[in-house]
């Protein structure tokens, strides 16, 4: 059988060696290499989404001996809360490669960092041996890294900087937790499958594992109070970092709270559920008050996600405290469905700013006014998005949050008091959008051109995906709801 995972996997790393390969090629070629290799790479995430998950464990699976006398190999495959992460993936960094066809600041560098991150990305999701998942999860800090420092704003090298050195030390409790599940597991092992089935710790080595791995993932979804890193980074990044920050690195964080906290150590996070619950319902609240405070559009968007994130946090708990498998899928489903959405709406809506910035080179909000009459489609789209973001029914987010919010009653009624921060993200979201596109129009602005062929290709997929998905979810729940319902704890 063809190795589609690998294939898809490994097509932006040859891509990159390809355009390394061609130093005097014109930006125009280089950019072209880049949407042709992001485009086929898509196209392997939707045949992986073809071939389907399996009823219980991981479907797809491919395994080659890479260090047999330490129990590690190269194994990678994809369960329903993988999958959709992929395809998610896949989507985003291939309209991010349409939005930046218009870089002529040192393309071949930028082309080659953007196509190294989508591997680093693609292989987190699909990593099924715990030092290869480490890997990848640290080279896509590299990648980011250089991405906000070098084609960033007046301030990226401090906000660089600081995304870097969060996120590396961060990251370092997980290395010492996989080496804590290796030393345990028996025989030793990095395979995350056998983990999965059969956790290697128990007791207090399980407590101080789940300890390390949640500092790990609270900082890189991030929650509060680890979240400082993330408004700066937003804001330095050029738009096409931010999207692929928010859209699929900050599902890191989440990804792994499940993969690793949830499925390796249930007993231990079944015991500190509620403390994780306090924590996401916390940041849930902060996001969307600090989002509401702000008057720069790219520092709003990146707290409420903030905000968003936290409900995702809200749902893994909730997941950790049901003893009910049935209402412990149901808060699983939202979640996962909840990082898909999250991955659309944010993406669309830091798309929106980056080309509002690209107009009139400043996103501060009281500086506006009146653009939808100037740039109807630009402020319908942002519009739909952003009525997106504070959940709106119809549109993505809100079967994911009505399924977190569900399972909160059921399990913890108290905490459905974040359903506050949906009120708030609706005032800040109707703020903006009369402060830039309604009332009076600006005459400064006068002239400002709608959007283009090249910046429609970016939004519409997207936007049509917030849509479809919050109109009819069940064809991405039914992959989701395969793998979650069927958890061995």
């Amino acid at each position: 059988m063809l190795p589609i995972v690998s294939i898809t996997l490994f097509l932006p790393l040859l891509g990159a060696l390809l355009i390394m390969g061609l130093r005097k090629a014109p930006a125009q070629l280089v950019h072209g290499i880049g949407i042709l290799t992001s485009g086929l790479t898509l196209a392997g995430a939707i045949w992986m989404w073809s071939r389907g998950v399996a009823d219980t464990g991981f479907a797809q699976v491919e395994q080659i001996d890479w260090m047999p006398a330490i129990g590690a190999a190269y194994r990678v495959g994809v369960d329903g809360i993988s999958l959709p992460l992929v395809v998610l993936s896949a989507l985003l960094f291939f309209v991010t490669f349409i939005y930046s066809a218009k870089v002529r600041e040192r393309p071949h560098a930028y082309v080659v960092l953007m196509l190294l991150l989508e591997t680093a990305a693609i292989g987190t999701f699909t990593a099924l041996d715990a030092i290869l998942f480490y890997v990848f999860f640290e080279v896509s800090l590299v990648s980011m890294y250089f991405m906000i420092a070098g084609w960033g704003h007046e301030d990226r090298q401090r906000a660089a900087l600081m995304f870097f050195i969060y996120t590396l030390l961060g990251s370092l409790p997980l290395l010492l937790a996989i080496l804590g599940l290796y030393l345990g597991s028996d025989p030793h092992t990095f395979d995350i499958r056998v983990w999965i089935a059969d956790p290697p710790l128990t007791g207090t080595a399980a407590m101080l594992a789940l300890i390390a791995m949640l500092f790990t993932f609270a900082v890189k979804t991030p929650v509060f109070p680890f979240h400082t890193w993330l408004p700066a980074a937003h804001v330095q990044a050029p738009a096409a970092g931010s999207v692929i920050l928010a859209g699929v690195m900050l599902k890191f964080g989440t990804y792994g709270l499940i993969r690793f906290a949830l499925q390796m150590t249930p007993a231990s996070f079944h015991q500190a559920g509620v403390i994780v619950l306090i924590f996401g319902v916390f940041s849930a609240l902060y996001g969307a008050f600090a989002a509401l405070a702000q008057n720069d559009l790219k520092r709003l968007i990146a707290y409420t996600s903030v905000n968003h994130m936290g409900y995702i946090i809200i749902g893994v708990a909730i997941a950790a405290l049901a003893t009910d498998p049935a209402i412990r899928a149901i808060a699983l489903d939202g979640s996962i469905l909840q990082m898909i959405s999250h991955g659309l709406v944010t993406g669309a809506l830091f798309f929106a700013v980056g080309m509002l910035q690209d107009r009139a080179n400043t996103r501060e909000m009281d500086r506006f006014g009146g653009l939808l009459k100037l740039t109807p489609i630009l402020g319908w789209s942002f519009v739909l998005a952003a009525f997106a973001s504070l959940g709106l029914p119809g549109l993505a987010h809100f079967p994911a949050e009505f399924q977190i919010f569900l399972a909160t009653l059921r399990v913890e009624p108290a905490a459905i008091i974040v359903i506050l921060g949906i009120v708030i993200t609706a005032g800040l979201y109707l703020k903006a959008i009369n402060q830039v596109f309604l009332g009076e129009t600006n005459t400064k602005w006068q002239g400002m051109p709608d959007l283009s062929m090249r910046e429609l290709f970016t939004l519409v997929p997207l936007l049509l995906l917030i849509v479809i998905i919050g109109v009819g979810p069940a064809w991405l729940l039914n992959v989701i709801h395969k793998t979650t319902i069927a958890l061995p704890f």
